[in-house]
């Protein structure tokens, strides 16, 4: 956003918040303009106009973006370099009955890689053994012990999802053992990559403008490219070719919790894997419904908060390889246990990681006090920490403290860290610039988030590295933060109705975010904390109209503060609609992010 549009009067004249931020109105004048022209052209109701219009999206557009079609959307795979003899390679793999090797990632993204690879190769009669490496006695990425033991088993072709482009001597053992490397990743890749086919849209020499894939929709796109060298070479005159939308599910799920943008052809992705959901034909999809206790047909917020997390929760202190068995279960019995013990996993999780960041605030807080740099790369580091936590617990420190945030767990001289960014701040580019000075032993990512090994005495080196590099970014983002809210909106309007007519310009998520309402005026009553940290209330209308909602994780924050200072007064609250569809009935719940006092409105 410009600077002239920071220069827009206060939406509600909050120019502080619970959260310390101004509140801006997401369309400036020529925005305004838009959703007046889509309102009068198309016939939309004033609120979807101006989301629409706040998106981009222009009169003539409105009807394409509100029908995210893959029919429409799906590239040529070919685009992508690599792919031709990608495809091939894996197409002659299937035709000659070769056993194909498939190492992913320990995370949801490689777990739905894994198994949507897997789930392929299975359905046209060939065999396919999935290895998920141990986070902490593997690491990250393909290693040459586990190479080794897949091709004990007879593998003639090593495809490795989600990791693989910056694995030079695993790949380099691949070929010393007689296997045929492919790397199908979308993280950043450096110059020299490894002696493999590498499909990666985030290649330095990729041309394909198709960056914002996560591994999973690499995938998809190689199995496109994979059927129609099948179907050239005659595969399947004497069987049914496989239904390549039947695993758009897999893509949904992994893009949503991979956290890509959702635009273009992955808001068709979503939006297609989310209707598959719905009717629940994979049996470990399901099973993850019902220990989350989803009542309901999944949304984003579903996938990113309660499914993807204990799908991770394998990788991060249990068995790494309990996602991807899932996610190819056809027994909807062992789909049921393993679903529980992941949801078990989850819970300790959670204790583990609650521990741990609160060890982590009081370093980052000691850290400032000292002088460290207040606009820089938060980065701590401990021992004993669960490596499979670290990037949790960088996630909460970068919402809490609005920066950058690196967090390491220490062990025997060696730290395995994980890093989350802000908008704005390429911290995957960071990291690998320092690895490729020497400061790391391992490090690599994309613009959000990034992994890393490092001796434990460079590590103030690397903060010294991070802060050099990105201080000024970070303070340019720091000083443009605002809450940008949609519209404003009353309890009275908060319909079922609405709700689902703003639905049409989803799937939200990060690259198409969802709409913020502001209320103004409204009384906070019935506060109350229920399950981990969360805030339960109802705000009350000056008309007496009423609207329940709720503040995740928000009891010991700021916002919980000011929430429980804020009963009974007329406050400003700031939240997204959501619809509740608890025991078959439809409600609209408020989904709180922030409030602000009431303040005399400026002439």
């Amino acid at each position: 956003m410009n600077e002239a549009s920071f220069a827009r009067r206060c939406f509600l004249d909050v120019e502080r918040s619970a959260l310390g931020v101004p509140w801006r109105g997401r369309l400036d004048a020529q925005g305004q303009a838009r959703a007046a022209a889509i309102a009068q052209a198309g016939g939309y109701g004033d609120l979807l106009s101006r989301i629409l219009a706040a998106r981009g999206v222009g009169p003539l557009d409105c009807e394409a973006y509100l029908d995210p079609s893959l029919r429409r959307l799906l590239p040529d795979p070919y685009a992508l370099q690599d792919m031709a003899p990608a495809a091939e390679r894996i197409a002659a793999a299937l035709e000659k009955g070769e056993t194909i090797g498939v190492f992913g990632d320990y995370d949801v993204d490689g777990a739905a890689s894994a198994a949507l690879l897997a789930d392929y190769v299975r359905t046209c009669g060939g065999r396919a053994i999935v290895h998920i490496p141990d986070r902490i006695f593997e690491g990250y990425g393909p290693n040459v012990a586990a190479i080794h033991a897949l091709a004990a088993q007879g593998c003639k072709l090593l495809v490795a999802v989600d990791c693989g482009t910056t694995s030079h001597e695993p790949l380099e053992a691949a070929h010393a053992l007689g296997l045929d490397p492919i790397v199908l990743d979308h993280h950043q890749a450096p110059e020299r990559i490894p002696r493999a086919l590498v499909v990666n849209p985030n290649r330095q020499d990729d041309l394909s403008g198709l960056g914002a894939l996560c591994a999973a929709g690499v995938v998809f796109l190689t199995l496109v490219a994979v059927q129609r060298a099948l179907r050239r070479r005659g595969f399947f005159a004497a069987r049914a070719e496989p239904d390549l939308l039947e695993g758009v599910d897999l893509v949904a799920l992994a893009t949503i919790a991979d956290v890509a943008p959702l635009v273009g052809l992955n808001r068709a992705f979503v939006a297609k894997g989310l209707a598959l959901m719905a009717a629940r034909r994979r049996p470990g999809l399901a099973a993850l419904f019902d220990a989350a206790r989803l009542d309901g047909p999944p949304t984003p917020y579903h996938l990113g908060f309660l499914i993807g997390p204990r799908i991770n929760a394998g990788g991060r202190i249990g068995d790494a390889a309990l996602g991807a068995r899932l996610l190819s279960l056809e027994e909807p019995e062992r789909a049921a246990e393993i679903a529980g013990e992941l949801d078990r996993l989850n819970r300790e999780r959670q204790a583990v990681e609650s521990a741990t960041l609160d060890e982590a605030e009081i370093l980052a807080l000691a850290q400032e006090g000292a002088g460290g740099a207040a606009e820089g790369v938060v980065v701590v580091a401990g021992e004993g920490w669960h490596p499979g936590v670290v990037g949790l617990v960088a996630s909460r420190l970068k919402e809490r403290l609005g920066r950058p945030a690196v967090a390491i767990a220490l062990s025997e001289g060696t730290g395995v860290g994980s890093g989350r960014s802000i908008p704005g701040v390429d911290l995957g580019a960071a990291v690998r610039a320092a690895h490729e000075t020497g400061l790391l032993i391992k490090g690599g990512g994309h613009a959000m988030a990034a992994g890393l090994t490092v001796s434990v005495d460079r590590i103030d080196a690397l903060r010294e590295f991070l802060d050099a590099r990105l201080c000024a970014e970070i303070a340019v983002r720091r000083a443009a933060r605002a809450l940008l809210i949609d519209a404003a909106a009353t309890a009275d309007g908060a319909s079922v109705e609405l709700v689902k007519s703003l639905e049409r310009a989803g799937p939200f998520g990060a690259g198409n975010p969802e709409p913020v309402f502001a209320f103004p005026a409204h009384r906070l009553t019935r506060l109350a904390e229920v399950g981990n940290g969360h805030l339960r209330f109802c705000a009350l209308a000056g008309d007496g109209a009423r609207l329940d909602g709720i503040a995740f994780r928000a009891a010991a924050q700021p916002l919980g503060a000011a929430m429980a200072r804020a009963q009974g007064s007329p406050v400003h609250l700031a939240g997204a609609l959501t619809l509740d569809r608890w025991g078959g009935r439809e409600s609209v719940k408020l989904r709180l992010i922030d409030l602000a006092p009431v303040t005399r409105s400026r002439p």
